[in-house]
C-alpha cells in the first residue's frame, strides 16, 4: 500500500491550480495508485493529487463502490439543477457544510494509460466530481459557502486539533456559479 499524507487547509498548495498532465508515463501510474490507496485508507469519497502536495490535474474516486480516477478532468453540466447537502474535505478533517452543487455532471478526460473516459453522474458522483476539479482549481467547498456558513466553518476549524494558528489559512470565494 501507499498511502501518503494529506495536506490539510492552509497548505498553499491547495490554493494553487493544477497543471495538466502531459505524460502518462509510470510516474502518473504511481501517482494514481498512491492517490487511490490514500483515499481508501482515508475512507473519503474523492481525492485530489494537489492534496498529497502533488500539482497535476489528476483525481480518484470512491463513490457507491465504484472507484476510479480521471486524468486532465472537464465538467459539463448537462442542465440547471442543482442539490444542497452536506459536503466534507480530507483536507478539512471534521468539518461538514451543506454546499449547493450542481446535480448532474458529465465528467470527461482520461485514465492512467491516457484513454478516453466518461463519467456520467449525478448525486454523490456529481458532487465528489465538482468537489475534486475544484481542488484542481484551487479552490475550496468552504470558497462556495454563503458568508455565514463560511464563518461557522471557520470557527470550526480553529477548533479542531489539526488546526495552527501560526499558519492560518485562507478563503476567498469562488469565480465561477
Amino acid at each position: 500500500m501507499t498511502v501518503q499524507p494529506i495536506r490539510l487547509f492552509g497548505d498553499p498548495v491547495l490554493r494553487t491550480k493544477a497543471d495538466p498532465v502531459v505524460d502518462f508515463d509510470k510516474e502518473l501510474r504511481t501517482l494514481v495508485k498512491d492517490l487511490t490507496d490514500t483515499l481508501l485508507d482515508a475512507g473519503g469519497a474523492g481525492l485530489a493529487a494537489p492534496q498529497l502536495g502533488v500539482g497535476l490535474r489528476v483525481f480518484a474516486f470512491d463513490v457507491d463502490d465504484v472507484v476510479g480516477h480521471l486524468v486532465n478532468p472537464v465538467l459539463e453540466f448537462p442542465d440547471e439543477e442543482e442539490q444542497d447537502g452536506p459536503e466534507g474535505c480530507l483536507s478539512i478533517p471534521g468539518v461538514y457544510v451543506d454546499t449547493k452543487r450542481r446535480l448532474n455532471v458529465v465528467a470527461k478526460g482520461f485514465n492512467q494509460y491516457g484513454d478516453p473516459v466518461q463519467i456520467v453522474g449525478t448525486g454523490m458522483m456529481a458532487r465528489c466530481c465538482q468537489h475534486e476539479v475544484d481542488h484542481l482549481d484551487g479552490i475550496l467547498f468552504l470558497d462556495r459557502l454563503d458568508p455565514a456558513a463560511r464563518k461557522q466553518a471557520m470557527r470550526e476549524i480553529r477548533q479542531a486539533p489539526w488546526y495552527d494558528p501560526a499558519n492560518p489559512p485562507t478563503v476567498k470565494v469562488s469565480p465561477h456559479r
